[in-house]
């Protein structure tokens, strides 16, 4: 790589290639929303697909779930999503813009800001004068609840308040007794889901790295409390494969221990796994050792045993919870960053993605040599819709010259570049480019 790769390069890019655009863009967008055009679409689709294959279908101890986003509004009171989930919100006195505190006071050089108590952030800003990003100065700071509130029926009043889910886990622990019920499952088992959380995070930032929309890839693995050390460590190494399989140099990723202060209410431990991005070592993921605490509390609030009985006829317990989580869209925006790569052919600078084949939106593109011949573009339709046929991912290119294709296809991350040419319709043979290297070597079409 001949330069570093800031975080304008990835937005620049994925912009300009279809990979991801500003939300609602058309009418001057909202802050914390972003629209996956084709390409980002397809980059996202293989990433869960291969997590699913990975985490869920190779395995028998899995099961999948789809669970609703609304939820009975009791879930969020029984998780403590209501009375715990916020962050402290402060206000530009002058602009009236609001801000999360502990981000300004990270900006402004404090470590860890977000472990702090509401009392000693306050303290630090009047430490350090920190004045908000305009350099106003700042109102008294508050705490902010982050679930979205929204109405069921036609009238809107406390009855018939529900809130846009704040995480996926809930949905699977709300269906533990289902699982169990439908399909007697033996310990230890896990309950696999990808899907939409909504958090009204004050102050959006970093593209897609935090958004007030966002998928996560998730388990909770239902455990024996015994030796649940040991199932944490399995959890572990786990979390590095998958890493590997994205193509990621685990040199890259860090594993925080999450003191107990830092740790959420209901985990007694906690690693947070972070990537080297273009702005900042920040999380790709965790896990998460829950205890009983999610069950016990839909237990306690529901009124419903959510007790495992085991197969061998001893008493029946509550199971205990180790959480794996991966945030998608901090996947695509690390995969991308991974990738971004800047080199030089022939003298040329050019901007290329080196991403795994089987990450990639494409696996191939075809193109004619030149356009206006129509025997060429006959040949080369015919080569790809084999090609097509047979991978799916495959790009028909036939816009300006063919070195404008190879730029645009190695900017989009396609491994390799067929080209019909006029031998094509002699000996049956293609050149075929490949992206990293750029050699090109002739193939038979039969071969490909």
């Amino acid at each position: 790589m001949s330069k570093e790769v800031s975080l304008e390069d990835i937005v620049s890019l994925s912009k300009r290639r279809g990979f991801i655009y500003p939300g609602s863009e058309i009418y001057g967008g909202l802050a914390g929303t972003w629209d996956y055009g084709p390409l980002g679409v397809a980059l996202k689709r293989r990433i869960t697909n291969l997590w699913w294959q990975m985490f869920v279908e190779s395995r028998e101890d899995m099961y999948g779930v789809d669970s609703a986003i609304l939820m009975n509004p009791s879930v969020w009171v029984a998780s403590g999503h209501v009375d715990t989930f916020n962050d402290p919100l402060i206000e530009d006195i002058k602009t009236k813009k609001r801000y999360r505190l502990d981000h300004l006071l990270e900006d402004a050089g404090v470590e860890n800001a977000a472990s702090l108590n509401l009392d000693e952030m306050i303290a630090l800003v009047d430490k350090k004068n920190i004045k908000s990003p305009d350099g106003n100065k700042l109102s008294n700071p508050a705490r902010f609840n982050l679930l979205f509130r929204t109405s069921v029926g036609a009238v809107e009043d406390d009855k018939s308040a529900v809130y846009l889910r704040g995480e996926t886990a809930q949905g699977m622990f709300v269906n533990f007794k289902n699982i169990i019920d439908s399909f007697s499952p033996s310990l230890p088992f896990g309950v696999a889901q990808i899907g939409r959380s909504f958090r009204n995070e004050i102050s959006p930032r970093d593209f897609i790295f935090r958004t007030r929309e966002f998928e996560i890839m998730e388990l909770e693995y239902f455990i024996d409390p015994d030796g649940w050390e040991k199932e944490f460590d399995k959890w572990v190494d786990l979390s590095n494969k998958w890493f590997e399989a994205l193509g990621l140099p685990l040199a890259k990723i860090h594993q925080l221990e999450v003191p107990a202060e830092d740790r959420a209410h209901y985990s007694k431990r906690t690693i947070d796994f972070e990537f080297e991005y273009p702005f900042g070592t920040k999380e790709i993921g965790g896990l998460a050792y829950r205890t009983d605490f999610d069950l016990t509390q839909h237990e306690k609030h529901s009124g419903k045993n959510l007790k495992y009985t085991p197969k061998d006829g001893s008493k029946p317990f509550v199971p205990h919870v180790i959480e794996p989580t991966y945030g998608l869209d901090r996947h695509v925006l690390v995969v991308l960053a991974n990738a971004y790569t800047v080199d030089e052919v022939n003298g040329d600078k050019r901007v290329v993605l080196k991403l795994p084949t089987n990450l990639a939106p494409y696996r191939y593109a075809v193109a004619p040599l030149l356009k206006n011949k129509p025997e060429l573009v006959a040949k080369a339709r015919k080569v790809y819709e084999v090609l097509k046929q047979k991978y799916g991912n495959v790009a028909w290119d036939d816009n300006g010259n063919i070195g404008k294709r190879y730029r645009r296809q190695d900017e989009i991350g396609t491994p390799y570049c067929v080209v019909v040419d006029f031998d094509t319709l002699e000996d049956g043979t293609v050149t075929v480019r490949d992206r990293d290297t750029t050699e090109q070597r002739r193939t038979a079409v039969d071969k490909l």
